[in-house]
């Protein structure tokens, strides 16, 4: 793909998850969502069930950072021993930590409350934006990136989004569902993770592209 082409679309997707996560943010302030947010609530909510509940606490339970730490590092070890690329190391590492401390640090900003019409689990912290969907958009995302030019079939790459997106958008509704977050918590989760990727992303494929016309270069000399 032409790099002008990617460079644009880069910033058309920064803009629209930066327009995105602002909304909600000012809708956050001014108490104008609450509305949609106990809708949804309560839409998820009305299917509750003991069997869905276990399913759900599952799906909650991969998007925490107790097994999001273990699995990132089998992740790191994976790229370094098998697939030996250095700088897509660097790339997962930085892409995962900035992740955490953008969402940590506006939690700490907004200072918004969790839900409290019906929790099936009890969480401590502010709710807004959520770190669960923001970690799982994240690492399921930059994973799906770094691995899409490993798969040489249409299938593998396919079953490689599929069960990407299954899990990002799993992990976010069991959040409302146990009724610790609103949904407003969860689509800034996602808005934040998408713009942080593209962001890390493009200056990722920035920096090869500079390398690569450099190694050219030196080895037309």
């Amino acid at each position: 793909m032409n790099l002008k082409v990617q460079h644009t679309r880069a910033l058309i997707i920064c803009i629209l998850s930066l327009a995105g996560f602002a909304f909600l943010a000012t809708m956050i302030t001014s108490d104008k969502i609450i509305h949609f947010d106990n809708i949804v609530i309560s839409f998820f909510q009305g299917y509750e069930a003991p069997t869905l509940t276990v399913i759900m606490k599952f799906f909650t339970n991969i998007g925490s950072t107790v097994f999001i730490v273990p699995l990132s590092i089998l992740i790191l070890l994976f790229l370094y021993k098998v697939l030996k690329h250095r700088s897509e190391l660097i790339l997962f590492v930085a892409v995962m930590v900035g992740s955490n401390i953008l969402f940590l640090l506006l939690k700490l900003y907004f200072h918004r409350a969790r839900p409290d019409l019906h929790r099936l689990i009890e969480v401590s912290g502010y709710s807004f934006p959520s770190g669960h969907a923001t970690n799982a958009c994240t690492l399921y995302g930059i994973l799906t990136f770094l691995l899409w030019r490993h798969i040489g079939s249409r299938l593998g790459r396919t079953i490689l989004i599929v069960l990407s997106v299954i899990m990002i958008f799993a992990i976010g509704i069991s959040r409302i569902y146990l009724g610790v977050h609103y949904p407003s918590d969860i689509l800034a989760g996602y808005f934040l993770s998408v713009l942080w990727l593209t962001i890390a992303i493009w200056f990722y494929q920035y920096y090869r592209e500079r390398h690569i016309s450099e190694k050219t270069r030196i080895m037309r000399k």
